[in-house]
């Protein structure tokens, strides 16, 4: 009889790689491995596990230390899954094995790996907790900062299982006090995300002179956004933000174009916008020739504008000046317009003259109830224009014909408010306003090559625009 025993017995010692893993033979499985070392990821045939899955999902820690240490050609494959796209750390997970779970995470297993259900190994871990009432394997997870907010297939998190079940209370207590840690981590993250941004935020709006009533709403803006932020890194439910729809009253050369450009850049920073592409289009490109073509051509504009800022130019001009002109069919264009705004996909912002936009204020009923910001760009003083052209100067780009050039130290914003004051008359400033400064220094750069010569060696004075060169600039301009 006991012959008989001993033949059964080593009937079913094991002779696999998988088998070796799972009964904890080390001996055997490193002889094993010798042989044939293109065993060390082979899957089995049950659920496409390999050695490791095993060995982590027994908690056969040797066989674990044994394949991290391994050298040469081949390494083990930590974030191998099986046929449910479970990790060897879901493995360990769902077995309660928290001596093969601690090594599997140092040595980098991804905690947060999601199985085909969308399961991570914490969602496992619980599950195990609440059957055997034993939380090590979970304590070791949310030590490695395991997320408890995570979702799987069913919208279903890791706290969510308590309910099923008769949770014990040191689980309960454990879930729900590194929750609140992890809220109070991710809500210093966002702060500090937050003053990143306003920083960001303060550079941009640096670079637009005057405006005061703009950048005060541009701040309540991204303030109001990067709080909501900080309150569903919190855990807070908060409603999304409508997108403002504006209207930019102003003279030509104000600023308009160049503002919406950067308040692209800060919706799309600040979580209003997806995208920070501003389209820029005017009546030419919206309005049809004959009945039937305006539509489809406004719509694809507005298709090109999506998740980002329309910017419709010299919007007066969609409005005829005789309200019997019947073949004008620029209303049917401002009409497509207002038709989505209130979709969410975009933001319109309507740009003209303060006078004309009027028009487009009373040419229809809904224009006032969805355009809820009107901002008015005033004429600049020759002293925002001395500051526009310092700060173009400090700004310019490598593919600017003014890269490498510098003005002298004499052509401070006063020096040149003086110049711009004497130079040109008041109606020449409200006729160009900010279009005036960069032909000025497109003249004021031909002006120092003319009077160069061909001899000259002295770095600084061959990059260097002067008073001189700048008022030349500017009679040629005002000429």
């Amino acid at each position: 009889m006991q012959r008989s025993w001993d033949q059964r017995s080593r009937s079913t010692k094991p002779t696999t790689i998988h088998g070796y893993a799972q009964s904890g033979d080390l001996i055997g499985f490193q002889k094993l491995l010798r042989e044939n070392p293109s065993l060390l990821n082979e899957r089995n045939a049950v659920m496409a596990q390999t050695p490791l899955h095993v060995a982590a999902g027994n908690n056969r820690a040797e066989i674990v230390k044994f394949l991290f240490e391994l050298t040469g050609p081949h390494e083990v494959e930590l974030e191998a899954k099986n046929m449910y796209g479970e990790t060897p750390l879901h493995m360990a997970a769902k077995n309660g094995c928290n001596d093969t779970a601690r090594m599997l995470l140092a040595h980098g297993a991804f905690i947060e790996a999601k199985a085909n259900n969308g399961m991570t190994p914490l969602h496992l871990a619980v599950w195990y907790s609440l059957l055997y009432e034993d939380c090590s394997t979970v304590k070791t997870l949310l030590e490695s900062n395991a997320d408890c907010s995570a979702e799987d297939n069913e919208g279903i998190t890791p706290i969510n299982h308590l309910s099923k079940g008769s949770a014990n209370k040191k689980l309960r207590e454990l879930l729900y006090s590194h929750l609140e840690e992890q809220r109070k981590r991710k809500a210093i993250e966002a702060c500090s995300e937050t003053k990143a941004k306003m920083d960001e935020l303060e550079n941009e709006l640096s670079n637009i002179v005057g405006l005061n009533d703009l950048k005060t709403q541009l701040r309540k803006w991204a303030k109001g956004m990067l709080l909501d932020e900080r309150r569903r890194a919190l855990g807070l439910k908060v409603g999304t933000r409508r997108p403002p729809h504006m209207a930019f009253l102003g003279n030509p050369g104000t600023g308009k174009t160049m503002v919406a450009r950067i308040l692209g850049r800060l919706l799309h920073m600040v979580g209003i916008l997806p995208t920070d592409k501003v389209t820029e289009v005017q009546r030419t490109d919206l309005v049809g020739e004959f009945v039937g073509h305006t539509g489809p051509k406004t719509r694809k504009k507005i298709k090109d504008a999506e998740g980002g800022i329309l910017f419709v130019d010299e919007a007066y001009r969609l409005i005829p000046m005789q309200k019997a002109d019947d073949k004008d069919y620029g209303l049917e264009a401002l009409e497509e317009i207002m038709s989505v705004m209130d979709s969410g996909k975009i933001v319109v912002i309507f740009a003209g003259y303060s006078e004309p936009m009027k028009r487009v204020i009373a040419s229809n009923e809904g224009f006032c109830r969805r355009v809820t910001k009107f901002f008015q760009f005033n004429d600049f003083t020759s002293d925002e224009l001395a500051t526009i052209l310092h700060i173009k100067m400090n700004n310019q780009t490598e593919d600017s014909i003014l890269y490498g050039f510098k003005l002298h130290s004499f052509c401070s914003v006063e020096a040149i408010s003086r110049l711009i004051q004497r130079e040109t008359t008041e109606k020449q400033r409200q006729g160009m306003n900010g279009g005036i400064i960069d032909p000025m220094l497109v003249n004021a750069r031909e002006n120092l090559d003319l009077r160069l010569n061909f001899d000259c060696i002295d770095t600084e004075e061959l990059r260097t625009i002067t008073l001189e060169d700048l008022e030349a600039g500017i009679q040629l301009l005002t000429q």
